[in-house]
This record gives structure tokens, C-alpha cells and sequence, in this order.
């Protein structure tokens, strides 16, 4: 049996385990929808639990950095009028959009 089913089937055991204890019931959060941040659905199903392990420790992978550049620049362009400031933020807007794609693409092919 492969490590990762293992794994799989020893998770499975301890939320069974505490379910039947109660714990489950007791934990934090617990019958709420899960809240997602705003990246998560941009970020391939894949990725996402890498991805949230490690902003879990307190790191944050220059993919999920970029994200966030990208939600404030969208907030940001809601309420700037035309001109060259405007200009400037779809550019960058753009650029970030295009690198995100990239760096998502070849963590794809790994």
C-alpha cells in the first residue's frame, strides 16, 4: 500500500476517533463553512494544501504573495479614475496576472 493511503487511512482513524469522543464537536469552528482566502480558488487543486501547510507555518510562497498584490490592486482599480495612475496599476495588473500564470504553469509540470 502506497505511504500517501497510509496516510490517508490514519487520518481517517483519528477523525473517526474523535468524533466518537466528542472532540470533533468541540473543535474550534466546528459546523462553519470553511472561509477561504482569496486565493484559494485561483490556486490548482493540487497546490492547495502544500500551499496552506506552509502559510500555516508562517510562510508564505511568492505565488500566494503575488495573489494578495493582485486582490489589493483590483480593490484599488474599483475606485481610481482615468489617468495615468490607473494606467499604470492595469499594467502592473496585467504583469501580475501573467507571472502568477507562468509560475502556476510550471508548478503544474512538477
Amino acid at each position: 500500500m502506497p505511504r500517501l493511503e497510509l496516510l490517508e487511512d490514519e487520518i481517517g482513524r483519528k477523525l473517526q476517533e474523535a468524533q466518537q469522543t466528542g472532540e470533533l464537536a468541540a473543535a474550534k469552528g466546528y459546523g462553519q463553512p470553511l472561509q477561504h482566502s482569496e486565493g484559494w480558488e485561483q490556486t490548482p487543486d493540487e497546490w492547495r494544501m502544500p500551499f496552506k501547510i506552509l502559510k500555516d507555518a508562517g510562510v508564505v510562497p511568492h505565488e500566494v504573495e503575488m495573489m494578495q498584490e493582485r486582490a489589493l490592486l483590483r480593490t484599488a482599480l474599483e475606485n481610481l479614475p482615468a489617468g495615468a495612475d490607473r494606467d499604470q496599476a492595469l499594467k502592473r495588473l496585467a504583469e501580475l496576472e501573467q507571472a502568477i500564470a507562468l509560475r502556476l504553469e510550471a508548478l503544474q509540470r512538477r
